[in-house]
Order: structure tokens, then sequence, then C-alpha cells
């Protein structure tokens, strides 16, 4: 049977040498979901942005239909019938449903638009797939599983056959989970073709009929995903066995390091964004938080670091009132791991060995009377290259030279390795891969060996079930539930918390 879509010999050499891609092939069938599997820096992102018309390879060809392709942008990759949804969802918030769909597309009605035809549009689209979307809501209203169906939509109005879906469970709840894989397995009855591309390898095995693996930028191996188990798919991406699960030091715990009491938070319109929270985490403990991305934790994490001001309440660390800026939290001998690494986590511009040092510019290990010492500053920061396994060509290397992944581990790196009393660690491990994610995993359980408090947000619900000592769920700006021990509830149930469905006895 003919690929529909089809990558041969696909080689992406950047002008610094960097080869991301060498020799890659890759093809879909018509009416699949394939799985796209890799470490970070493995060449997925670099492949995608080929077939989807951002770059060019520098040898190999594309064909589409048996016929040459060969995409010179994004809008031509639209018009031949591909669609891409990004992680990052590319929507304007003020905007309604339907105006997002048609944006750029809109349909006429003389020399205006035709809003009546763009809504009805809109909603036939949604009704076919069972997406339940009201054309006419706003986008800022709607919660990150509807989002995510706003930009599938916008696809599918645009023609798409082939539909690329980046990490597309990366922020939903198991509920919000299952119900995309059911508006998925519709959209491959009626012959769409599917490029799943997670790191979520139980998700993978759920969902897709084959999947491509990719590491250091060479294929491989495809397989049909029932021949093939987490396991064997993990050591094909990595080159190594790794954990999928993690047995935690049985250590008592230490006193309260950070002590959060009826905090309340609001953003810049007055609106409150966290309302009465009281939590306490003592040292060599794990404190989980849970929730869709927009319910407050995000605001908690960074309300703890000094970033957001404090409506009522208070927040101590290590009996010491937290009311300063960041870098006065930080003196109170505080890690931080950002939500977003690129635009808080990182500079950019500056080399991997700026970024890991940025937080030790005083510290006597790499500066003394003022002057910073190059050589210690060097061996130090090839040292954390080393330990935390970051793929780069040398220290020296600017940040936005690296995978996202990669990046990560920067930033990983430069927490961790001071040993901080407390670590607020956001979101740690999104779109990072299962190697990544291993890693990054066991330094935070090496810091709680070690005595370390974390307070961990993550979306992702294995994550905190497996790392965490105690974990609070988080809808609507409050904690909705609280568990002293994460393994006598289900992710399932979870879910329903999440979601505001249900709410703990007792939680204020």
């Amino acid at each position: 049977m003919e690929p529909l879509l089809e990558a041969r010999n696909i080689s992406k050499v950047y002008p610094n040498g960097m080869a991301a891609n060498r020799s890659v092939n890759f093809s879909l069938q018509k009416g699949e979901i394939h799985a796209l599997a890799g470490e970070n820096g493995a060449g997925k992102s670099t492949l995608m942005k080929i077939l989807f018309g951002m770059e060019k390879p520098s040898e190999g060809e594309l064909r589409l239909n048996g016929a040459p392709f060969s995409p010179s942008s994004p809008q031509d990759a639209i018009s031949k019938g591909l669609g891409m949804v990004h992680q990052h969802f590319m929507l304007v918030p003020s905007f309604t449903i339907a105006q997002n769909v048609i944006l750029g597309a809109a349909p006429r009605k003389g020399l205006s638009v035709d809003w009546k035809k763009a809504a009805q549009e809109t909603a036939d689209l949604s009704a076919k797939y069972n997406f339940s979307l009201d054309p006419n809501k706003r986008v800022e209203d709607l919660s990150v599983g509807m989002k995510q169906k706003v930009e599938i939509i916008k696809a599918l109005y645009r023609g798409a056959k082939i539909l690329i879906l980046d990490e597309p469970t990366a922020v939903l709840t198991p509920q919000e989970t299952a119900e995309l894989f059911s508006q998925l397995f519709k959209l491959r009855e009626s012959g769409i073709t599917i490029v799943f591309i997670s790191h979520k390898l139980k998700e993978v095995k759920a969902i897709c009929n084959r999947i491509t693996i990719l590491r250091g930028g060479r294929n491989m191996g495809v397989f049909q995903v029932s021949d093939v188990s987490e396991q064997e798919i993990s050591r094909l991406m990595v080159g190594r066995d790794v954990a999928l699960k993690y047995d935690k030091d049985n250590i008592p715990p230490g006193d309260a390091i950070l002590e959060i009491n009826r905090l309340f938070l609001k953003n810049e319109d007055g609106k409150t964004k966290v309302s009465n929270v009281s939590l306490s985490v003592p040292g060599g403990r794990i404190l989980g938080i849970a929730g869709v991305d927009g319910n407050g934790q995000n605001e908690l994490a960074r309300a703890v670091m000094g970033e957001i001001p404090i409506a009522s309440g208070e927040i101590r660390i290590c009996g010491k009132p937290a009311t300063g800026k960041l870098q006065g939290v930080r003196q109170l001998e505080t890690g931080y791991i950002p939500e977003d690494r690129m635009k808080q986590g990182t500079a950019g511009d500056a080399s991997i060995s700026d970024n890991l040092i940025s937080i030790r510019l005083k510290s006597p290990e790499v500066c003394s009377k003022g002057i910073l010492r190059k050589k210690k500053i060097s061996a130090l920061s090839e040292s954390l290259v080393g330990l935390y396994r970051i793929l780069c060509s040398s220290a020296d290397q600017k940040v936005s030279m690296l995978s996202g992944g990669n990046m990560q581990k920067v930033v990983v790196a430069r927490e961790c390795s001071t040993s901080p009393k407390l670590l607020v660690a956001d979101q740690p491990t999104r779109g990072v891969d299962v190697g990544s994610a291993e890693l990054i995993h066991h330094k935070l359980l090496e810091l709680r060996k070690n005595g370390t408090a974390i307070l961990l947000v993550s979306a992702d619900l294995n994550e905190v079930m497996e790392l965490s000592d105690h974990l609070a769920i988080m809808f609507n700006g409050q904690i909705s539930a609280y568990f002293e021990d994460p393994s006598q509830v289900s992710e399932e149930e979870l879910g329903l918390y999440m979601l505001g469905l249900k709410k703990q006895e007792g939680i204020s």
C-alpha cells in the first residue's frame, strides 16, 4: 500500500554543523494514528518542521500521495492538507471559538465576513466529531481541554487530512484524555491520519497503530505498537533501561521548611486567583500540587518565590517571612524550577555555562574579590553538563541552541546542584522525554533524601503520584482535596477533583 506521506532519507544539518536529522525515513498510511517517539534532541521536532514547511531539508525528499512534495511554508503545507496542533496553543483569548477557527480563512459575504456562516460551519464541524463546542463562546473562558479541541477544529476547517499533534495530553486530566482519544478514533474512522508525538508511552500503547523511534537524529526502527512494550520503546529511545517507577528512601521528616497560611492571591484586575490556601512542607518530603492548568498552581509557586504579591496571608521559609522579591527568597536557600524554561528559566542568548552559574555569582566557588574565576566556572559547568547529561557541543554553546528537554536540564542542574533547603519545582518535566524525566526525578529524590523540602507542581498525574509523599489538588484557586498518602487514590478519582466534579469533605 503506497504511503500517504513519505519522508525519504531526510537529513538536516544547520550552519553551525549540528545535524538534527541523519538519513531519516518516515511514512504514514492513510487513516492510521502513528506515534513519533524519541529523546529531546532526537530530531522529532525538526522532522515535523520539515513536513510542515517550517524548515528545508539539507538532503532527502518528501512525497505526498506518491508525488514530490516540498512545502515552502506552513501555509503551503496547510493548503496541501497538513495541520499541526502545537503543544502551546495559538489562539486569541478574547476571540470567540468561531473567530479563532476562521481566522485568516473567513467565509465572505460581499466585502464583509459572513459571521453567521462562520459560526454555523464551526458548529457543524464540532458536531461531526462530537467536540461539543459553542462557536460563540470566548476562548478565554474555556478549559485547557476545550482549547485543544478548538485547535483541532481550526486545522480541520482548513481541510487537514493529516494532523500532527505535539504532546496533546500534556496538560489534560485522565477524563479529558479519554475524551480526546475517543474523538481521535472518530477522526481516524473518517479517514484523517494522525501523527501522535508524546513522551507518555502508556498513551502511545493505548491509541497508536505504529511507532517510529528516533535517537540521535537517526531511525531506530518502525514497529507495530502491539509488538513492543513500554520498556522496549524506552530502551530504543535512550539506549539503556529506564526506570518507570521509583522507590523512595524511608527517612523521617524534618522541621517545616515551607509554611503557607491562609494565602490569598489576586491578579492585576483584582480577580482572586488563590483563595484561603494553607500548606506545610517539612524537610525530606515532597508535596505534590496537581490540577488542570489555570487553577492557581502556577500563581501559588510564583508567590512562594516572591514573583507576585500576596493579597493576604503569610508565607514562611525556614521560619522567616518570605516577603521579598525573587532575589530575597533565593537568599533563604530556595531553588526554583519555573514553569516556562524559555521566558523565566534561562537567558537564551547566554551560554550554558553562564546560565548554570547565574545564581552563584557571589559564591566564593566562582568569584574571588569581585572577579569571576573562569577556570573554576569552566570546570563546574563541564561537570554539571556531564552529571545532568546535557547534550551540547560544549558549555560555551548558547542555551537557545538546545532542545527543550536539554534546556530544562540546564535549569534543573543550576537549581539542584546548590543543595537548597527548599525547592519549588513547577512542571519540572513538561515536554521532556522518558530518559530526561528519569534523570530529573532521581535528582529530586536525591534532594529529598538529603533533607530538602520540595513543592512539586505538575499536571502529570503519574509524576506527582510516583514522587509525592503528600498530594494536594487545586481547583478554581482552592484546595479541593488533600491526601497524606497519594497511593491511596486513583488517577481517575484525582481527575474528578481536578475538574471540580468532586470536593473532599472537610476542605474549606
